[in-house]
């Protein structure tokens, strides 16, 4: 027969490693909101796994934290003031979704469109899966129809 506490302990552990994914998480956030694209980096290969599953489809053919790394350093390239605000966070068991506002300028090389000078506001949401104190896999939906309409890539 299960402990009368087996319950109670389950719940601890979930809660402890719901914490700590919550605590990657945000080492992460905090880290991409710095511009410091050599540290984004570092962090990406100390909290990503190498062999990490992306979800999401990405014009280039990385996989893992190395996709990872290539998409922050486009990132960057294209918007060197992109903001990253988390709206909410949520952690179950061995999960924690995003949903986030991103903002920035346009000023340089976009999937081969030369800088606007625009600024953009779009909204992403992430769900990552963590094993062994790293993120193992990642479903992203970025709201791309916005971030195109205000680039002028098509009509609003």
């Amino acid at each position: 027969m299960d402990s009368p506490f087996a319950r109670y302990e389950e719940k601890l552990m979930s809660s402890d490693q719901e914490t700590n994914n919550t605590a990657i998480f945000r080492r992460f956030h905090d880290i991409v909101n710095t511009d410091d694209l050599e540290a984004i980096s570092q962090t990406i290969h100390e909290v990503v796994a190498p062999e990490a599953l992306l979800h999401t489809p990405l014009p280039i053919t990385a996989t893992g934290a190395e996709a990872l790394e290539h998409v922050w350093a486009m990132l960057l390239q294209a918007f060197p003031d992109i903001h990253v605000a988390v709206e909410d966070l949520i952690a179950k068991g061995d999960r924690v979704v995003c949903r986030s506002v991103v903002t920035g300028t346009h000023k340089g090389d976009f999937h081969g469109l030369a800088p606007t000078g625009n600024s953009v506001t779009y909204n992403e949401v992430f769900f990552l899966r963590f094993a062994n104190n790293r993120i193992t896999e990642i479903w992203g939906l970025v709201d791309t129809l916005t971030l195109r309409q205000q680039l002028g890539l098509i009509p609003a």
